[in-house]
C-alpha cells in the first residue's frame, strides 16, 4: 500500500498543530493516514469507557426514559459544539472533539451522586474525583493494546484532560496537585485553545439540554425559566414567529436558539480576546494569565442566572433528590460489599497480594466504571432490596 499522509490543514497560528505534537509516552510508528489527534479521537470512540457512557446518568437516571440524555449523548453533543467552534476559529477540530468525547470518562454510575459517595468512601485513601478518574482510565485502566495499558494518548490530549478547567499548577486544592505521574506534563501554563473550547462547550451543552430534559420531564416550567432575561427573550421570539406552537416544538426551538446564541457569543468573545492579547502562537496561548475561550460579560451573567434557576427548579427538585439519594445508597452498599469481601470482585480485578489501600482503589475503580443498570443488577444480586428509581412522565 502506498504511504499516504493526511492532507495538511490550514490551521490558525495559535492552534495546537498535530504536526508539532510532542508525541506519546510510549513511542509508536506514525500513522500513514491519520494525524496524532485523529488517532486519539478514534481510540476514545473505540474504548470500553466510551461505550459505558451509554448507560450512565446525566441528570435523570438512565432508566427514567428513552428520551433523556445519558453521559454518552451529552458527550456527543459537547463534541459537536466543540468541533463547530474549533472549525470557525481554524483550530484542530479532532483534538477539540477528542477532549470533548473523553471529558466525562471518569463519571460514576448515577452521576455526581455516585461521585460524592465514592469520594466519601475514599476520603482516607486518596479520595475520588471524576477528572482524575478520566485520566486514570486513559493512562492505566483501559486494557486493550498489546504494548501498553490505557490508550497511550498524545501529551497534548493528556494535558488537555488535566487542564481543561484551568491549570492546576501549585493549587493545593486541585485533585491533580503533587501527582508524581504527571511530572512530564505542563501543569502551569494555560491549556490549548482546543481544550478551553471543550470545557466551555460542556457548559453550553449542559445548559441547553438540561432545559430540554427538564421541560420534557414536567419538573421544569417555562414560567420559571422566563425569570432569566435571556430565556424570556428567546421564548418571546419563538412565540412571535410561531404563535400556538405545540410544547415539544417550543422546547426544541428554545434549546436550539439558546445553543446558537451561546456558541456565537463564545466565538465572538474568543476572537476579541485573542486580538486584544496579541496572541499569535500556541505558546502565546499557554502564557496568558487566563483563558482565551469564554463568554462575553453579558452572556456570562445570563448563564450564571440560568444555572441558578436550573439548580433551584430542576436539580434541587424533591423527586430528583430522592432518586439521587436512593442511587447513592446503591453505590455505598456495593462499595461496602466489595471492600469487605474482595473475592466477590471479578478475577481480573483481584490480586491477593494487594494491601488495603490498593485493594480499596481497585474496588473504587471497579464501581466507578459501572453503568447505572449494571450497578442496580449487582446490588440486586449481592445485597437485595434494591430501591426502585422513579420513572419520569415525559411531557413530550
Amino acid at each position: 500500500m502506498q504511504n499516504v499522509r493526511p492532507s495538511p490543514r490550514l490551521l490558525a497560528p495559535f492552534a495546537t498543530d498535530p504536526a508539532r505534537s510532542r508525541g506519546r509516552r510510549i513511542a509508536e510508528p506514525v500513522s500513514a493516514t491519520r494525524t496524532p489527534f485523529q488517532r486519539d479521537r478514534d481510540r476514545i470512540v473505540h474504548s470500553s469507557a466510551f461505550r459505558r457512557l451509554t448507560h450512565k446518568t446525566q441528570v435523570f437516571i438512565t432508566t427514567d426514559g428513552d428520551h433523556f440524555r445519558s453521559r454518552l449523548t451529552h458527550s456527543l453533543e459537547v463534541a459537536q459544539i466543540a468541533g463547530s467552534i474549533a472549525r470557525v476559529l481554524s483550530l484542530d477540530e479532532d483534538l477539540a472533539e477528542a477532549l470533548a468525547l473523553a471529558h466525562d470518562f471518569g463519571h460514576t454510575p448515577f452521576g455526581h451522586e455516585g461521585e460524592r459517595v465514592l469520594a466519601r468512601m475514599m476520603a482516607d485513601h486518596g479520595g475520588f474525583d471524576h477528572n482524575v478518574q478520566a485520566y486514570r482510565i486513559v493512562t492505566r485502566l483501559e486494557r486493550r493494546y498489546a504494548h501498553f495499558d490505557g490508550l497511550n494518548l498524545t501529551y497534548e490530549m493528556l494535558e488537555g484532560l488535566v487542564k481543561h478547567n484551568g491549570p492546576p499548577g501549585d493549587d493545593r486544592t486541585s485533585p491533580f496537585y503533587g501527582d508524581p505521574e504527571l511530572a512530564d506534563l505542563n501543569l502551569v501554563d494555560q491549556a490549548g485553545l482546543e481544550a478551553q473550547i471543550a470545557a466551555l462547550s460542556d457548559d453550553i451543552a449542559y445548559d441547553s439540554h438540561d432545559i430540554d430534559d427538564g421541560l420534557r420531564s414536567g419538573i421544569l416550567s417555562l414560567d420559571a425559566l422566563r425569570e432569566v432575561d435571556l430565556i424570556a427573550d428567546i421564548v418571546a421570539e419563538v412565540e412571535a414567529e410561531a404563535p400556538g406552537l405545540e410544547p415539544i416544538r417550543q422546547t426544541h426551538e428554545l434549546a436550539r436558539r439558546l445553543l446558537t446564541r451561546m456558541i456565537e457569543d463564545a466565538i465572538a468573545e474568543t476572537i476579541r480576546r485573542i486580538a486584544g492579547a496579541g496572541v499569535a502562537s500556541a505558546d502565546d496561548v499557554a502564557a496568558q494569565p487566563g483563558p482565551m475561550v469564554a463568554f462575553s460579560g453579558e452572556m456570562a451573567a445570563a448563564e450564571k442566572a440560568l444555572k441558578r434557576t436550573l439548580h433551584r427548579e430542576l436539580y434541587a427538585d424533591v423527586d430528583v433528590l430522592q432518586a439521587r439519594d436512593k442511587a447513592g445508597q446503591v453505590v455505598a452498599d456495593l462499595f461496602e460489599v466489595f471492600a469487605n469481601d474482595p473475592a466477590l470482585l471479578p478475577d481480573s480485578w483481584r490480586d491477593p497480594a494487594d494491601e488495603a489501600p490498593r485493594r480499596l482503589r481497585r474496588t473504587c475503580d471497579y464501581i466507578a466504571g459501572m453503568t447505572d443498570r449494571f450497578a442496580l443488577g449487582e446490588h440486586s444480586r449481592l445485597v437485595g432490596n434494591t430501591p426502585q428509581l422513579k420513572e419520569w412522565r415525559s411531557v413530550g
